[in-house]
């Protein structure tokens, strides 16, 4: 499996440690990250069970990074047990509004120690008995607290779409509404931090015109993500033209990471063949 041309070597890429690397213990992973030649990770919460994890364990993870020479490039607030049809805690009203909520000090503390400037939070999924406004409202009440937090160490706040056969009680299943609560955080808060996820591969299940959303929402985008379509695994196990998409990408200004969330056929570490060893380390 070969694509030639993905990009140049100024484009950069940074390899997600909770859906690759994970035959691994979580501390094991960044040195066999480094070890295939990435210079740049990033990860979902660590620790699903719990947003507020002891200080040791939150220390062993940041020493595991800096000793493997591995920069923290994107980090999610806490979210529950991901993968799986349980999406995002902070638009559901009980305990999981109350976990977010105490993580997002953690989570931007632990960011801010790394140098990581990107912060992701899932949004939620719908839950019976709540209306939708009632969830709506909520969130925007803890994304405005996390977009704060996230100012206060100079990160950017993302909100991602996910995708309806997957996560079909998710409610932002397209570009337009998550960039809609986007825009809505950064409205609230005036502090204009609150970007776009885009994940080609989701949005890609969902079925969006992926050119169409590249030039319409690039200039709305902090992060990116990729996994071919169908399967979620690497580039070129699937139908989605990633030379052309990073190409266009990159024609539409965007210059930021392009993270790699896919799941390996295999062992991790043979991966990545796809991606030519130079665009593994990025360039300063």
């Amino acid at each position: 499996m070969a694509l030639p041309d993905i990009g140049s070597t100024d484009q950069r890429f940074d390899v997600n440690l909770s859906i690759l690397f994970t035959e691994l213990p979580l501390l094991e992973r960044p040195a066999a990250a480094a070890a295939a030649g990435f210079t740049a990770v990033e990860l979902w919460w660590p620790w699903p069970a719990t947003p507020t994890p002891a200080q040791s364990e939150l220390d062993a993870l940041r020493k595991a990074l800096t000793d493997a020479g591995t920069e923290l490039v994107g980090l999610n607030f806490y979210a529950g047990e991901l993968p799986g049809p349980d999406r995002g805690a902070l638009s559901l009203p009980g305990a999981e509004s109350e976990h977010f909520r105490a993580n997002i000090d953690v989570a931007a503390g632990f960011a801010e120690s790394l140098g990581c400037t990107a912060l992701n939070a899932l949004y939620g999924n719908r839950v019976d008995g709540v209306t939708p406004g009632a969830q709506d409202e909520l969130a925007l009440e803890n994304l405005a607290l996390a977009a704060r937090a996230a100012d206060r160490i100079g990160a950017t706040l993302l909100i991602e779409a996910l995708n309806a056969p997957e996560s079909p009680r998710y409610p932002l299943v397209s570009a337009p509404s998550a960039v809609a609560v986007a825009d809505r955080v950064n409205e609230a808060t005036g502090l204009g931090n609150t970007s776009f996820l885009m994940d080609l591969y989701h949005l890609a299940m969902n079925g969006e015109d992926l050119h169409e959303v590249i030039d319409r929402f690039t200039a709305r985008t902090g992060h990116v993500q990729i996994a071919d379509n169908p399967g979620r695994g690497a580039p070129g196990s699937g139908r989605l033209d990633f030379p052309d998409l990073i190409g266009r990408l990159r024609k539409a200004g965007y210059d930021g990471w392009v993270g790699l969330e896919y799941k390996p056929d295999g062992p991790s570490t043979s991966a990545f063949e796809w991606l030519p060893a130079p665009l593994r380390a990025a360039r300063h």
